[in-house]
């Protein structure tokens, strides 16, 4: 897939790869400098930018960092989390590939606002392109010396390393990240406590998205109003949507904040395949409520999308069309969650395996009545019955297109 660039994150000229040298030479390492030259002005800094999570919640990203930064002196750790498993997104690895400086450096600007002595490259090892290329771009960071200012700004030493996550979907959530990085299996964990407070063996821990990460240096360079200014009305910034399906132009395109579903589907995407209506499009990954051909002025950034009733999510926008069944799709997408459940909530893998069954029925036309009601009846009991938000996601995506979809499900039924 060929991606559309714009003037941000993924310039063609910024694409380095893991040429530290070639980075370096456009500028890169100079919000780190600055970083440096002032610690404690950082965190004020990405709040007035009002930089966002990038991995799915749109949490603020300063509130993230705050409680690390203000957390007792001694280890301390920052993860990427560059996990991305869920279908239809393919962000993260585009910018591990192409420009794995971007996110080092933005993770070690994070390294001097926190006090961390720890910073930890998470990656998908089912990516080996990007796994190469972090690799390499870790190697140099470390062995030509340029870690000295993050080490002079934190008054120590700084261990910087590439940590393959296990592959598992579940191993995005961030708790199971910090499992996985003190060595064990990517069992989600119960909050509180929070990373923040007792993350990796029980210190404090900053776990951010691949493309948090890639933001912060621009923001440490050009200042908290450049990177608003990036966005469109309310929204700050540019955000890197992963458009796939039903579209004529699939691929990775990095646009401002708050540009709506239309122009992206349509003026961006090419519009659909043959010449087919636009019929719904699964938002921020198959694990948020639908939106349908009611919504396509809809502004893409968290809180438009979050008032029409669904997520912006990692921002993946999986398009379908008219002709294309949306049973089937969510049966597919169900069964991934099925699979991806680690089973450590009997609610969520028997849950989650049940909906898949049900879904299955329906879907071959050997669904009844009964079936279709025991959908609805599990929508109601699996939520919150899990230690991450695994269940709740299947659910919500079931429940989404029994509500605007109903006539699909019962077309299938045979009784």
């Amino acid at each position: 897939m060929d991606p559309t660039l714009n003037q941000v994150l993924m310039k063609p000229e910024a694409r380095v790869g893991a040429d530290l040298a070639a980075w370096l030479a456009l500028g890169g390492g100079e919000g780190l400098a600055n970083a440096a030259r002032d610690p404690r002005a950082i965190v004020p800094l990405i709040a007035d930018a009002d930089l966002r999570g990038m991995g799915g919640a749109g949490f603020p990203t300063h509130r993230k960092w705050a409680p690390v930064a203000a957390g007792p002196a001694g280890d301390k750790y920052v993860i990427c989390n560059g996990n991305e498993d869920e279908p239809g997104t393919f962000k993260d690895r585009f910018l591990l590939e192409h420009t794995p400086h971007a996110v080092i450096e933005g993770a070690l600007i994070a390294a001097v606002a926190t006090g961390a002595n720890h910073v930890v490259l998470y990656v998908n090892p089912h990516e080996k392109q990007a796994i190469a290329a972090v690799g390499e771009a870790v190697r140099q960071w470390r062995d030509l010396g340029h870690l000295a200012p993050v080490e002079a700004a934190i008054g120590g030493s700084l261990s910087l390393e590439l940590v393959p996550s296990s592959g598992l979907y579940i191993g995005g959530e961030e708790t199971a990240v910090i499992s996985t990085v003190e060595g064990g299996f990517p069992f989600p964990r119960r909050k509180p406590p929070y990373p923040a407070q007792s993350g990796v063996h029980g210190k404090p821990t900053l776990v951010n998205n691949t493309e948090t990460f890639a933001h912060v240096p621009g923001i440490l360079r050009h200042g908290a109003a450049w990177y608003r200014n990036l966005g469109l009305g309310d929204a700050s910034g540019t955000k890197l949507y992963s458009l796939s399906g039903d579209v004529l132009r699939p691929g990775l395109y990095e646009l401002p904040m708050g540009t709506r579903l239309d122009a992206l589907v349509f003026d961006h995407g090419g519009g659909l395949l043959m010449g087919r209506a636009f019929k719904a499009v699964f938002t921020g990954g198959p694990s948020n409520t639908l939106l349908t051909k009611n919504h396509l002025d809809v502004a893409l950034d968290f809180e438009s999308v979050r008032a029409r009733g669904s997520r912006l999510g990692t921002g993946a926008m999986i398009v379908v069309s008219e002709g294309t069944s949306i049973v089937r799709k969510v049966a597919e997408y169900v069964d991934f969650f099925s699979h991806g459940s680690c089973g450590q909530c009997p609610p969520c893998k028997g849950g989650t395996y049940q909906l898949t069954r049900l879904l299955n029925r329906i879907d071959t036309g050997r669904g009844v009545r009964a079936d279709l009601a025991a959908l609805e009846n599990l929508c109601g009991l699996l939520p919150g019955s899990g230690r991450c938000g695994l269940v709740d996601g299947a659910v919500t995506v079931v429940a989404s297109s029994l509500q605007q979809f109903r006539g699909e499900y019962e077309a299938l039924l045979i009784g």
